[in-house]
């Protein structure tokens, strides 16, 4: 299949690249590189640097490719940052990306894969967390998101064009050539694995009387290559809808910081600091549905295993892509 990927270059995009390449397909990567690394684009890709709001552009890459399917990476993605410059998630994450699915539209593309977030949900009724829950985003990047699946929902229902819509958890973990390397980096596994290196004296954990356990927040965390074959699978013709990835499986910061000690076999010192509004005690997915519906099952459900791809591909790029 001849499938276009926007944001390739990215953490999770360019995972994906090399899974669907593996897999047989043919891809055609777009990204602006802004948060992206053009060496993180398997070579085997086309690749074209450009931005989604290009809209002639993004006609002729869907043209010249022969897209069969899109899968859309190409999102801004920090919480703090919408929450400061709301103008921006909306313009890229709305706007341009109303532009893709209206020149995929007009392409004949079928089949359209969307990478959302549990952020469209914001604090949980209950967890884990399923499908059917409200959808109540507290910042604008959720809010940009769930707006986005919803254009999904009526454009298949006026155009008939298959949709999946993948509402990430914690995406962690490794390949042997992709990693993670943000221009900001929110994410606490590099953050801590960064402590293990020599690069940071210390770690924060936000927050210490949560109500769990031990008194911080618990997270979802799914391997890169496990989002990877979802996406795949969502390719299948007749897969369609809204599902949640993620492990089923909570890991409270502390125990995230003693996998990474363990693996890495150095201590990681910690500082404590206060709640940052707006952190929920637990987020956990129930994933039960992407399992049933579209056949996917995690290869990497332990986070030590996820850890140890993490800490492996850091060692080997410890100051990340060169580009």
């Amino acid at each position: 299949m001849n499938v276009f990927v926007t944001g390739g270059a990215g953490y999770i995009g360019s995972a994906c690249v090399e899974e669907l390449l593996a897999a047989g397909n043919s891809v055609t990567v777009l990204d602006t590189l802004e948060e992206g690394h053009a060496s993180a684009v398997d070579p085997r890709a086309r690749f074209i640097r450009g931005n989604l709001g290009d809209a002639s552009l993004v006609r002729q890459a869907l043209k010249e490719s022969q897209a069969e399917a899109v899968i859309h990476f190409g999102a801004h993605a920090l919480v703090g940052e919408s929450m400061t410059d709301p103008g921006k998630y909306f313009q890229n994450n709305v706007a341009n990306g109303l532009q893709l699915l209206q020149a995929s539209v007009e392409q004949g593309i079928k089949k359209f894969v969307f990478s959302s977030t549990c952020a469209t949900y914001g604090p949980p009724e209950k967890v884990p967390m399923t499908e059917d829950i409200p959808q109540r985003p507290i910042n604008p990047y959720g809010e940009s998101k769930l707006m986005f699946e919803k254009m999904l929902r009526w454009y298949q229902e006026i155009y008939g064009m298959e949709f999946v819509a993948f509402r990430y958890f914690n995406a962690a973990g490794a390949t042997e050539r992709c990693g993670e390397h943000h221009r900001i980096e929110t994410h606490l596994i590099p953050n801590v694995l960064r402590v293990a290196l020599g690069q940071s004296s210390h770690c924060e954990i936000y927050g210490t009387d949560y109500p769990t356990p031990d008194g911080t927040c618990i997270r979802d965390y799914i391997h890169i290559v496990d989002l990877a074959q979802a996406h795949i699978l969502a390719l299948e013709p007749n897969k369609n809808g809204f599902f949640n990835l993620g492990n089923g499986e909570g890991y409270s910061v502390r125990e995230v910081i003693q996998t990474c000690e363990q693996v890495s076999g150095r201590s990681i010192p910690t500082i404590e600091k206060p709640r940052r509004a707006g952190d929920p005690p637990r987020l956990v997915a129930a994933s039960d549905k992407a399992k049933r519906e579209l056949g996917w099952q995690p290869r990497f459900p332990k986070l030590e295993d996820i850890v140890r791809t993490a800490w492996r591909w850091h060692q080997d790029h410890p100051t990340g892509y060169l580009d």
